[in-house]
């Protein structure tokens, strides 16, 4: 069983089509990458996955339970938890009380709290930074926060909405080590990305959505050669 199904789901805005019957399915432990040409519907997946917009039709599990149609905190406390394309921190806390808020999802006690909040922060080399407000962090430091904050909510299955964007190639480098890192202490990721060095060097798998279906899906390198790929998206084989 699959960790995740999405399963013949359509959506559409005011008339426009993002989907007429996609079906796709993450499996416990991978890192799955998302790609595709802007307006593809990549995040409108993932805002489907995550309840903050309900399919026309067509179901979405996790664990093998329905979640289509549940609110965005109750996905939350089942595992689901994602990053979004603009960090939005709470600018007066500290990146420690950020951390610390995200464990309050499944959590009341303060101590507990404090504690999922170091743990993250140490797992991410985070403490020099800790008792810094978010203004005096870098790009790269608010994508890092931003991680630290959806790690803090206990996740199983993790969605990274193109947190690569804005980052120099060092680190876009230290993003992938830390995501190798959590992957491989159990959280399963679900990643959009259009680096495409990012997605080839990270995904066991990658799924390309155009043209309101999913159009490819495969390794990187079989998807890297797939034709249809080339032509919609990454224009050819040089991309890559």
């Amino acid at each position: 069983m699959a960790l995740l199904e999405v399963t013949n789901v359509k959506k559409s805005f005011k008339g426009l089509t993002v989907f007429k019957d996609l079906s796709l399915n993450v499996n416990k432990g991978e890192i799955v990458g998302l790609i595709g040409p802007n307006g593809a519907g990549k995040t409108t997946l993932f805002n489907l996955i995550t309840g903050f917009h309900k399919p026309d039709q067509g179901s979405i599990t996790f664990e093998g339970q329905a979640i289509t149609g549940l609110q965005p905190h109750l996905i939350c406390k089942k595992g689901i938890v994602r990053t979004f394309q603009i960090v939005k921190p709470f600018p007066k806390l500290t990146i420690f009380k950020n951390i610390r808020i995200g464990a309050y999802k499944l959590v009341t006690d303060k101590k507990i709290a404090e504690q999922k909040a170091n743990e993250v922060i140490r797992a991410l080399d985070f403490e020099g930074e800790k008792h810094m407000l978010p203004s005096q962090l870098t790009i790269g430091g608010l994508k890092k926060l931003e991680f630290a904050r959806a790690l803090a909510t206990y996740p199983r299955l993790l969605l990274m909405d193109e947190t690569m964007a804005g980052l120099n190639p060092t680190e876009q480098d230290a993003m992938i080590d830390m995501i190798k890192k959590i992957n491989y202490a159990g959280i399963t990721i679900f990643i959009i990305e259009h680096h495409m060095k990012v997605i080839m060097s990270l995904s066991h798998r990658v799924i390309v959505l155009n043209d309101e279906r999913k159009i490819a899906e495969g390794t990187p390198q079989e998807v890297s050669r797939n034709e249809e790929v080339l032509k919609a998206y990454l224009g050819d084989s040089r991309a890559c």
